[in-house]
């Protein structure tokens, strides 16, 4: 574990999000799996980590209530999104984690940032390495030059991003967080930013010493 890594690592837990470290994909579902109860109600946030690490074909097979978005057309998630709130766990990633322990997320439809910042009782975030910057304004531009160009590649959405690999607003040398582009099919709508929580280990950080996810 290098010096940056620890120093973040020691930033979240003063921020009263409980971490953990491994150096592999491969021991995230053991370590999932000692931090559920039986009969759980699981709930997810739309994650390619989550897939790559293998915790949803794990949660589809295992002893929970596993809220399964994935299996439910687009259009038709609203409900399982609701009830989503009150799942007892509440698994995703983080866009990206600053050095100083702030987790930075930006949502479309808002379903996965309103479950961190409130609703289940526990958050759990499968994070990769490729996700830590120095700061927010890193952050910020991460977003903007990696995570959403990619995301609307996959998701065929017509944004300037998609067509160039960055937001409109680096063209118009507009660092402003929430600026972007106009159009129906942006995906950057809502943005969060988490620093100190009020309930000590609520929010809990799996960081990977692999690449995972956008």
């Amino acid at each position: 574990m290098n010096l940056i890594v620890e120093k973040m690592l020691y930033n979240l837990e003063k921020n009263n999000i409980k971490t953990f470290y491994l150096e592999t994909k491969g021991e995230v579902v053991g370590l999932v799996s000692r931090l559920l109860g039986e009969g759980d109600t699981v709930a997810v946030g739309g994650s390619d980590s989550l897939f790559e690490s293998g915790v949803i074909e794990f949660l589809r097979n295992g002893k929970y209530i596993f809220l399964d978005r994935h299996k439910i057309p687009t259009q038709e998630r609203r409900d399982i999104n609701i009830k989503s709130m009150n799942a007892d766990v509440y698994l995703c990633s983080s866009n990206a984690i600053t050095e100083n322990g702030e987790l930075y997320n930006v949502d479309g439809n808002s379903n996965r940032i309103s479950a961190i910042a409130f609703g289940p009782k526990s958050v759990i975030m499968i994070v990769g390495k490729n996700k830590i910057v120095k700061n927010l304004d890193e952050a910020v531009r991460r977003i903007k030059t990696v995570t959403a160009p990619e995301l609307c590649k996959l998701r065929g959405r017509n944004t300037y991003c998609k067509e160039t690999g960055y937001c409109i607003s680096i063209a118009n040398k507009d660092t402003n967080m929430t600026t972007g582009c106009d159009t129906p099919e942006r995906i950057c709508c809502s943005f969060l930013v988490t620093g100190k929580q009020r309930f000590k280990n609520r929010i809990k950080i799996i960081l990977v010493n692999e690449d995972l996810g956008i």
